[in-house]
């Protein structure tokens, strides 16, 4: 074979989204692009805040001498000073620059996390649904995933049966929230809860057990939510983090990566931290993605806009007899599936020119999930299709 055993397995089992991506593609060549409504992909249809142009053009302008050279791996201290300070706000928490490190987007971070505490044959609990590339970078470094559903209704954590999860070999636990692909928003009581369990099984087991917090919707909250910070409830916590989704700034690969200050050897795990981001071959983050992000993090893209885009499908979706809980944040809904199969759910569904992903890609089959980060005017006309499926999968 051409390609590892492994990754060839990989791909075909990981292969929903590019499945539909290719499919999307035929059927608009055939039909036209106003024809079909592709709700595969999360990637922002918004532009980025008028402030990320303007600092765009005053540093193409003006530039600085070096500004394009290497850097500390860990990335400019402005920065990292700029995350720190309002992290530390958020949280409540003493967070300075030494506890963070610019990334390649939230997946870098998350990798750096990984290849930093992660021995051969350890567990990593991720909770369903969940992003389909966690068990391939946990795989990454050798580790093991151990799945754990959240509460099938709400989506929201099922403490005793991560607590039951949990076990000597168990190395971290990777949260997401706001959560893709549910759009469940985990409050401060339930982190609470959660943090207290996890300090009482590390006193049993006698372990560290890290929490990644993986926060790239983080400002993508509505109804007046808002996505707690991890720190006050879990010591060892590491949130990581990008501005793909708050700047939609998806294609420049720019986040980053923050411990707890109050983690049990958090020097240690930093200094781990910046010679995996080094060796991983990431390096450094982009340097002028840097530069901006220093100067942008109140910054925001228009929430309402995807809150609105929300409404109309939530509001459509449940006249028409379909199941979902009304998200919370990010840019996903996640209906349970009319049919038991998900998969030919999904393949109906292309015969009216929607696309969408089957909740087994998420690790969930009998879901489905929508993104809608995208043209409203997309939504509005992909109505009469939605009630054509509706009704061909047996509701209304």
């Amino acid at each position: 074979m051409a390609i590892a055993t492994k990754i060839a397995s990989f791909i075909e089992g990981a292969s929903w989204i590019r499945k539909m991506f290719e499919e999307g593609e035929r059927l608009r060549k055939i039909h036209g692009a106003d024809n079909v409504y592709d709700f595969t992909l999360g990637n922002p249809d918004v532009e980025p805040p008028p402030e990320f142009s303007a600092g765009l053009l005053a540093l193409a302008q003006n530039p600085s001498p070096g500004m394009h050279r290497y850097m500390s791996n860990a990335g400019y201290m402005e920065s990292r000073e700029a995350v720190a300070e309002i992290i530390g706000e958020a949280s409540g928490l003493d967070v300075d620059a030494g506890q963070v490190i610019m990334t390649c987007g939230a997946s870098g971070a998350l990798n750096v996390a990984l290849k930093t505490i992660l021995n051969p044959g350890e567990e990593v609990i991720i909770l369903a649904p969940f992003f389909v590339e966690y068990k391939f970078y946990i795989d990454n470094h050798g580790g093991v995933p151990k799945v754990v559903w959240t509460d099938r209704e709400t989506f929201q954590l099922d403490i005793p049966a991560i607590e039951a999860a949990i076990t000597d070999k168990t190395r971290a636990i990777i949260i997401n929230t706001p959560n893709n692909p549910t759009g469940a928003v985990y409050p401060a009581e339930e982190l609470e809860l959660f943090g207290r369990m996890l300090q009482r099984r590390e006193r049993e087991l006698e372990r560290q057990i890290y929490v990644i917090s993986d926060e790239p919707y983080a400002r993508i909250t509505y109804d007046g939510v808002k996505a707690p910070n991890i720190f006050p409830y879990v010591d060892n916590a590491v949130i990581v983090t990008s501005h793909s989704k708050d700047l939609a700034l998806p294609g420049e690969r720019i986040g980053y990566l923050a411990a707890n200050p109050r983690m049990t050897h958090v020097e240690l795990f930093m200094e781990g931290a910046i010679f995996a981001n080094r060796t991983l071959g990431f390096v450094n983050a982009p340097a002028i993605m840097q530069r901006l992000v220093a100067k942008l993090q109140r910054v925001s893209v228009d929430i309402a806009l995807y809150q609105e885009k929300r409404d109309i499908l939530y509001h459509y979706l449940t006249e028409m007899g379909f199941t979902l809980t009304r998200p919370a944040g990010a840019f996903y809904l996640f209906p349970k599936s009319p049919l038991s199969d998900d998969i030919e759910f999904v393949r109906i569904a292309q015969k009216h020119h929607i696309l969408l992903v089957p909740g087994a890609g998420f690790g969930a089959p009998g879901y489905f999930r929508i993104a809608y980060c995208v043209d409203k005017a997309m939504i509005e006309r992909s109505l009469p299709a939605w009630q054509k499926l509706a009704k061909e999968a047996g509701l209304g």
